[in-house]
């Protein structure tokens, strides 16, 4: 490929077929819908020089095996912009995956709308939208690829209203094109690396490795499963603490297993979804991606040990939903001391995106399955376990607020700290003999979905 593959060359790269759709007949209209003068001849010279009629070429094929709708734009053809013509071809794209059942993978290098078709080019963003719209209703994933440049509309619409945003090292991303932005903006902020940074993209990746990297992706998606997901084993001790106090100190141990080494065990293989879509990221905090656990796919949200941010939790909200639109079941991995409590998460929404979190687990239709791994940190911590179907390891806790707190609270010594912890009955067998989870996770038998 060229720095800037063609619709053609980029199309090749990933699939292993290709197969171009018939396309609607478009109306003979001089100089376009405007009669924008010289506009029949603009297009005349854009197809002699790239061999295309239009600026997006779509059509089906295989990418490592899993058959997809392509829809690839030739930025070459006045700058990949949008017209009603390519709004024809795009409909008709999307309209071919509702009806096959296909995913649908944009592969975007365009520079918005087309300027010599006015409000009626700008007006294809909706028409866009609403094919995009109806093709999340069906429950078709879609996965986009942010070429070089991806402005205006099109990154608007096609790109970032894509379930999976991948992208290509230094591609030019964002709403506003070079020449329209104020003259002292900085251009770092207008690329993939800094749109995966704001968590509006998911990943960079090196064109020698979109193929296998798309095709995992398609993979995962596609495959749907109406059984829960199982139950981890338990990675730590398997013994029971004896009281509170020693609970918590276990659940606090620096050598207890964390959500990364659970993730690595569970899955044979996993990828992971980037941030909120509101300009924040919590990779510190939350763990949200899809992977393969027994020749099926399950989507996960894990939290790390550390104090849970806003972003972190809208992360694992869009994770849900996704997951639950795809018919994909969930796991989930409480552990948390609690959400992040300082001056910049309740800015950020701390209230609201736990709330929103609650919400998305109980709406899920899709079986929900949660294992306490350490921490269980008051409402930071309950609102990514499932009601019902929450297990428990040994070295976990789960408490209404940390035993320090509720001891403050109740105006006690520090010396009833422990005792505190005892009152509370947050210890795995406490939880267990409530109904606050199903059961402790002890030993492989246990872990029935």
């Amino acid at each position: 490929m060229t720095d800037r593959p063609t619709a053609r060359e980029i199309l090749a790269a990933v699939t292993d077929d290709f197969t171009e759709l018939p396309y609607p007949e478009p109306p003979a209209e001089p100089d376009g819908p405007l009669a924008w003068q010289g506009y029949d001849a603009s297009r005349a010279r854009a197809a002699e020089r790239t061999g295309e009629q239009e600026s997006v070429v779509g059509g089906t094929g295989h990418v490592e095996g899993t058959r997809a709708v392509l829809i690839a734009f030739e930025f070459g053809f006045l700058g990949g912009s949008l017209g009603e013509r390519t709004g024809d071809r795009l409909e008709a794209a999307y309209t071919h995956a509702r009806e096959h059942r296909l995913p649908v993978v944009p592969l975007t290098a365009t520079g918005g709308s087309r300027m010599q078709e006015g409000m009626l080019a700008l007006t294809q963003l909706q028409r866009v939208a609403r094919q995009s719209a109806l093709t999340s209703q069906a429950g078709l994933p879609q996965i986009a690829v942010l070429r070089d440049p991806t402005t205006g509309g099109g990154w608007a619409t096609l790109g970032a209203g894509a379930d999976v945003v991948l992208a290509l090292p230094g591609a030019q991303v964002g709403f506003a094109g070079s020449r329209v932005r104020p003259p002292d903006a900085d251009p770092a902020a207008y690329t993939a690396e800094a749109q995966v940074a704001a968590g509006a993209a998911d990943a960079v990746v090196r064109p020698e490795d979109l193929r296998h990297t798309l095709g995992r992706w398609l993979r995962l998606l596609t495959s749907r499963s109406a059984a829960p997901a199982p139950v981890p084993p338990p990675l730590g001790t398997t013994d029971l603490p004896a009281t509170g106090w020693a609970a918590v100190q276990r659940a606090r141990s620096p050598r207890r297993p964390r959500a990364e080494r659970y993730l690595d065990t569970y899955f044979a293989h996993r990828v992971a979804i980037n941030g909120d879509r509101c300009g924040g990221t919590d990779p510190d905090g939350m763990l949200c991606g899809f992977g393969e656990h027994d020749g099926r796919t399950v989507a996960y949200a894990a939290q790390t040990g550390t104090a849970t941010r806003p972003a972190g939790y809208r992360t694992a909200a869009r994770l849900i939903r996704l997951a639950d639109r795809l018919g994909i079941p969930v796991l989930t991995l409480v552990d948390t001391p609690g959400a992040a409590n300082d001056a910049d998460a309740e800015r950020q929404g701390a209230g609201a995106a736990i709330a929103d979190l609650f919400g998305a687990v109980a709406a899920a239709r899709t079986p929900v399955t949660t294992l306490l791994i350490g921490e269980g940190g008051s409402g930071g911590a309950l609102a990514l376990a499932a009601p019902g179907n929450t297990w428990a390891t040994p070295d976990s806790y789960f408490s209404v607020i940390a035993p320090e707190l509720a001891a403050a609270i109740l105006k006690r010594t520090p010396e009833e700290v422990e005792a505190t912890a005892d009152q509370l009955r947050i210890r795995p067998q406490d939880l267990a003999e409530l109904g606050v989870v199903r059961h402790v996770s002890r030993d492989n038998l246990e872990h029935r979905p």
